[in-house]
């Protein structure tokens, strides 16, 4: 079992980077606006409610595929890495494939500011997420959060044995995701 955790803040890529790794490999993707979206008609992912609902989703999606003979799933996760409750958050789903002896590959993704605010209303981006489709709340809230949280790590506070850092202002996905299957010999 291969767990790919994809990390990194708004508009970075993760989503799509994830879709064309998944192109290349024989790894599921599920990114994290699949469960946001499910529940966002109900409760909003703010609430408590939107939370509980979301997290618990992924968590039964999570076991279920550890348990299961697929060959493994790839997994996008904005984190702020200056909340501890988000590091544990990372280290428990690593840990629910962890326990049933799957390796989990880390991941993390940046760029520039400017490319992730002209990312973040590409068409595609805009079809998979309807909750991003006021661009003009997802602008700002993307601004915002950058005052806020850490949305990339610093230099060595990732310690796991299969790490991968990759600037990709300039990259393509296609491109990121075969260097990542390269990587890991996925």
């Amino acid at each position: 079992m291969k767990f790919v955790l994809i990390v990194g803040p708004q508009a970075v890529g993760k989503m799509t980077v994830g879709q064309e790794l998944e192109k290349i490999t024989d790894l599921k993707l599920f990114h994290n606006h699949m469960t946001i979206e499910m529940v966002t008609p109900f409760f909003s992912y703010g609430t408590d409610a939107g939370k509980r609902l979301v997290k618990l989703f992924r968590e039964e999606i999570f076991k279920e595929v550890a348990n299961s003979d697929l060959p493994g799933l790839i997994f996008t996760y904005v984190c702020a890495f200056n909340m501890k409750e988000d590091l544990d958050y990372m280290d428990e789903i690593c840990q629910i494939f962890e326990s049933k002896g799957g390796t989990v590959y880390f991941v993390e993704l940046e760029a520039d500011v400017e490319e992730r605010l002209e990312r973040n209303k590409s068409p595609h981006r805009l079809v998979q997420k309807p909750t991003k489709r006021n661009i003009e709340w997802s602008e700002r809230d993307l601004l915002k959060s950058m005052e806020k949280y850490r949305l990339n790590s610093i230099e060595g506070e990732i310690n796991r044995e299969h790490y991968l850092r990759i600037n990709n202002t300039n990259l393509g996905a296609e491109e990121v995701a075969k260097m990542i299957k390269e990587e890991f010999q996925l």
